[in-house]
């Protein structure tokens, strides 16, 4: 599969997104010299050079009749996702992780379709990813406690 990813689509994605998909080309507009092409004209020019799916953040393109029809018409997978660029950095590290996250069973999913197909990402939602735990106040059972300390061996 091929896959073209949209100039609105981070270039930091490429090199994931390539390693993550062995056995699919992944390129990016801004190689080609594709940049500030309206999406009409870069959708059948896509389509005639042997991409299957074009990977973008717009979403707008589906609220233009003219826009959905070179989709339509151009035959490729259209696969977009959020990306919320008031969150700066982690709106970027959000939108970024939701594609890594479905891009190997989004590509599995549309390499067995029998035809043209859109799909949309699921955004990761903001909010804590992780826990973070302070051994003093909350110690984990495995923890060392200070009656009887033992101190951990030297690692090399």
């Amino acid at each position: 599969m091929r896959l073209l990813l949209d100039e609105d689509v981070p270039v930091q994605l490429v090199e994931p997104l390539r390693r993550m998909l062995p056995g699919h080309r992944v390129d990016h507009t801004a190689e080609l010299g594709w940049k500030g092409k309206k999406d009409r004209f870069l959708l059948p020019d896509a389509a005639k050079r042997g991409y299957d799916l074009l990977l973008t953040n717009d979403s707008a393109q589906l609220d233009s009749v003219e826009e959905c029809r070179a989709i339509r018409d151009s035959g490729l997978h259209h696969v977009r996702y959020h990306h919320d660029t008031r969150r700066g950095i982690d709106g970027l590290s959000l939108a970024m992780g939701a594609v890594l996250a479905a891009i190997r069973q989004v590509a599995r999913e549309l390499e067995q379709a029998d035809g043209q197909r859109l799909v949309e990402i699921q955004s990761i939602s903001p909010g804590t990813r992780h826990r973070t735990v302070d051994p003093r106040r909350d110690p984990p059972p495995y923890w060392p406690s200070r009656v009887g300390h033992r101190r951990r061996p030297d690692r090399h």
